[in-house]
């Protein structure tokens, strides 16, 4: 990489290690704004990588996580060393995140992007009943459940996975349509859905089984329909050490037991 490309932008999230790091490493590499950077590095964990991918969406900045989180499956691993040679080798992978579009009981209009996936749950001891549309046919005239979701390949393997979902490699041109503890029909374990398709969710007697969505941090209350798709413009670039891709991680994922 050629010395004006060597440039970096470091941000963290707010815990004691991800501060450390932050003054560690721009003491030693140098600091410039967010903005004009090309790539920037992201110290943190995996909730404080995706603020980071949704801060510098279609922006057309590079994002290198380092974990000084729990997790941090989306991170890299952190060391201060040689971090110019690492972000010269690093693969980059560029995802497109879904567009949300929920609509409230009082008739508001709320549009919101999602990196992992866009969730509906119950907000009462009521159960939910969703009815399921995918490209203008209903599917599911009635779902009752705690709640589903619509999970991007890159969200499959977080509260997808937790829900019993399909893990998807990074570069299947599908989408997950998973639902959370499904009473009626019992055996619907959901669908594997074409990255094309738009989803739309209905609720169901809405005022007596209340139902929020969230798309990724973004929650709406009290909602009356939900439509989701993939977006057509909107992308988002990470950078990822070759010996620890994000297609290796969700395939490793795969066999953990």
């Amino acid at each position: 990489m050629s010395k004006e490309t060597n440039r970096f932008a470091f941000v963290s999230s707010d815990t004691d290690d991800a501060r450390a790091a932050l003054e560690t490493l721009s003491a030693r590499y140098g600091q410039i704004p967010v903005a004009e950077a090309e790539i920037v590095i992201a110290l943190g964990g995996d909730g404080f990588l995706l603020q980071t991918l949704r801060d510098t969406m279609s922006t057309g900045k590079k994002v290198y996580g380092m974990n000084r989180g729990t997790i941090g499956f989306l991170m890299n691993e952190y060391r201060a060393g040689g971090l110019e040679e690492r972000i010269s080798r690093a693969v980059s992978e560029t995802i497109r995140p879904l567009e949300m579009e929920a609509v409230t009981h009082e008739g508001e209009t709320v549009s919101a992007l999602a990196i992992n996936e866009v969730a509906l749950w119950r907000q009462s001891y009521q159960t939910a009943k969703i009815r399921i549309t995918v490209d203008e046919q209903v599917r599911l005239e009635e779902l009752n459940c705690d709640g589903v979701m619509i999970a991007t390949p890159a969200g499959s393997t977080a509260y997808n996975l937790s829900a019993h979902g399909p893990i998807l490699p990074l570069d299947a041109p599908l989408l997950a349509l998973t639902p959370v503890s499904p009473f009626r029909p019992r055996r619907w374990r959901g669908a594997l859905l074409s990255n094309k398709a738009t989803v739309r969710f209905d609720i169901l007697e809405s005022e007596k089984r209340p139902v929020n969505a969230a798309a990724d941090h973004t929650e709406v209350k009290a909602i009356a329909s939900v439509t989701a798709r993939e977006s057509p413009t909107a992308t988002a670039t990470l950078l990822f050490d070759p010996n620890h891709s994000w297609n290796e991680r969700i395939l490793a994922e795969q066999f953990r037991y």
